[in-house]
């Protein structure tokens, strides 16, 4: 069984006997794929450190969170751009628009985001969707720029049924975290209406630990619980939900 992490901040954890430790952990529930978005041009080269040490499992990602989009954006772009040329990368994100924490620069955001998506296009590569209360003015953006170039995950997604049929039908994949494990979320009501083919797996670590360590850091090897919530939803087996969620990020993705 291999089980995919498509969205996991694991270089966060600078101490080498911890994040041996991390890797470890994984290793044993199965967890043998990692992908590693970026926050801002100073995090590019924690996510690097980490890729050199196991490149066997570690795809790194590069992109402007919408939280860094702020006063030298553009610089922090350029820096970003520049450094995708030191390694092979499989996505840009994590990008788009959070209105969550300062609504003051959603245009600013909303120009970051335009011109990593037009990267993604010009690089062939699939993006990467940071969105929090902002499902509307992200929708706007990609309706925008849709075309056959444009394609990647919705990262987090914890919205309804409507929301759902929308990001699918502009041809993305549900990037599908610890809040499927959360009582009230209603997350598992929502996925039986939509085909596992549609969803990807993920943690957000060190963010949005899954039941049953809710409440203490998050990191990827507690994948293993949403998968198996995610095939108690789908009433089917967890070796069912890494097979198929980890064909799909083998087709976002390319490796």
């Amino acid at each position: 069984m291999i089980l995919t992490d498509t969205h996991t901040h694991l270089y966060y954890e600078q101490d080498a006997i911890k994040r041996a430790g991390l890797i470890q952990r994984c290793r044993k529930n199965g967890i043998d794929r990692l992908f590693l978005p970026n926050v801002d041009a100073a995090s590019v080269a924690q996510v690097y450190d980490l890729v050199n040490v196991h490149p066997d499992m570690c795809f790194p990602m590069l992109g402007l969170h919408p939280c860094s989009v702020k006063e030298g954006w553009k610089d922090e772009l350029a820096i970003i751009r520049e450094s995708k040329q030191q390694h092979k990368i499989y996505a840009i994100g994590e990008i788009g628009i959070d209105l969550y924490w300062d609504k003051t620069t959603l245009g600013i955001q909303v120009q970051a985001f335009k011109q990593q998506i037009a990267w993604a296009k010009e690089l062939k590569l699939p993006i990467v969707i940071h969105c929090r209360d902002a499902f509307n003015e992200v929708f706007e953006v990609l309706e925008q720029e849709q075309d056959e170039n444009l394609r990647g995950i919705f990262h987090c997604f914890t919205g309804n049924a409507e929301q759902a049929q929308k990001v699918i039908s502009l041809g993305f994949y549900l990037g599908i975290g610890g809040v499927v494990t959360y009582k009230n979320a209603g997350l598992d009501k929502i996925l039986p209406s939509i085909d596992l083919s549609h969803i990807v797996l993920e943690t957000d670590s060190p963010y949005l630990t899954p039941v049953p360590h809710r409440g203490k850091p998050n990191e990827s090897s507690y994948l293993i619980y949403i998968a198996q919530k995610v095939a108690e939803v789908y009433q089917t087996d967890i070796q069912t939900v890494a097979t198929i969620t980890t064909a799909n990020s083998k087709q976002i993705f390319g490796v």
